[in-house]
């Protein structure tokens, strides 16, 4: 018996022309694809939040990032190990304290990042010096810049690094933990009483943030008002009596480190204030609310629990005002 691939096919399954026409248009296509080089079906091409490309024959493997969030991002999606390079005061994960520096945020050191040889630098958009971006780029490095003011650009943003890197599955469920986490605060506090929040930023000059800034997307989040949402600037300078003259429900603050709350003990001066004489003075340690990297979500739902807790509070006096005779 001639083997199985030697037999000829029944009348009924034999190709006429249109048959023979797709067989053929099949085996084109197939060797079309064949003779692709080894490592184009792998290339990367994305936009960033600068409008411009960029391009990867392949992921990239040793990557130098310009912020700490950014730094924190890659370790996220698992992209650590590829980090060779990073700017000060990229600390979390601990790991991330053993990379290399190439600087600070604001004024990188040029010779270190390409001593490091990297195939990709992810920028800062607001953060980094936009000349020595453009140098980089001048010199051929990839350069990815991004700029999260929401959380869902954060979202993207970190897909566009599990992209980049080549961890895209890794990606996809840390932002599917971030979008479904987000969206239960949304429905748990859609309805919510609103409560009157000043978040402050910085102490000396005395700094706040509008409504275009993602911690004002946090507080809204959470059902809360911030005070100073009508304000231009995304980080705007304000006075104290300005804030006085707000009287805010409850005052947020971050502080210079991740357990030092002197920001918040420095309002305890003006007693009349309704979250000074309510106790409604919130810490929430800066790293889970002013980083834009996946532990904001864990940031907000501590903002959130201290609006629920207010609100309460306002209730029950409302409650018992309401019982005295």
């Amino acid at each position: 018996m001639p083997p199985a691939f030697a037999m000829r096919p029944s009348p009924m399954f034999r190709c006429h022309a249109p048959c023979q026409a797709l067989r053929h248009t099949l085996c084109a296509l197939l060797l079309a694809w064949a003779s692709v080089p080894a490592g184009a079906a792998s290339e990367i091409r994305l936009l960033d939040d600068a409008d411009h490309t960029v391009q990867l024959a392949e992921p990239a493997e040793r990557i130098v990032s310009l912020a700490p969030h950014l730094t924190e991002n890659l370790f996220a999606i698992g992209a650590g190990a590829q980090v060779v390079g990073a700017v000060s005061f990229s600390d979390y994960p601990q790991a991330a304290q053993k990379v290399p520096r190439v600087g600070g945020y604001s004024r990188i050191d040029l010779e270190r990042v390409l001593a490091l040889a990297p195939d990709l630098v992810v920028a800062w958009r607001s953060g980094n010096d936009a000349e020595q971006l453009a140098r980089l780029r001048q010199l051929g490095i990839p350069v990815y810049t991004s700029e999260s003011r929401s959380f869902e650009a954060i979202a993207e943003t970190l897909l566009h690094l599990g992209a980049l890197s080549g961890q895209d599955q890794h990606a996809a469920t840390v932002v599917a933990k971030l979008r479904e986490g987000v969206a239960e605060l949304r429905r748990r506090y859609r309805d919510a009483t609103p409560v009157r929040v000043f978040y402050q930023v910085w102490e000396e000059p005395l700094m706040t943030v509008s409504d275009a800034h993602l911690i004002a997307q946090a507080i809204a989040l959470c059902g809360g008002q911030n005070i100073f949402a009508h304000l231009d600037t995304l980080i705007p300078r304000i006075d104290r009596e300005s804030v006085l003259a707000a009287d805010p429900e409850v005052i947020v603050a971050g502080g210079m480190g991740e357990d030092r709350r002197d920001w918040l003990e420095a309002w305890k001066q003006w007693p009349e204030l309704r979250a000074v004489r309510e106790g409604q003075l919130v810490f929430i340690p800066p790293s889970l609310i002013q980083r834009h990297t996946p532990r904001v979500l864990e940031g907000t739902r501590m903002l959130c629990d201290a609006l629920a807790t207010a609100r309460a509070k306002q209730s029950a006096s409302a409650l018992d005002a309401a019982q005295r005779p």
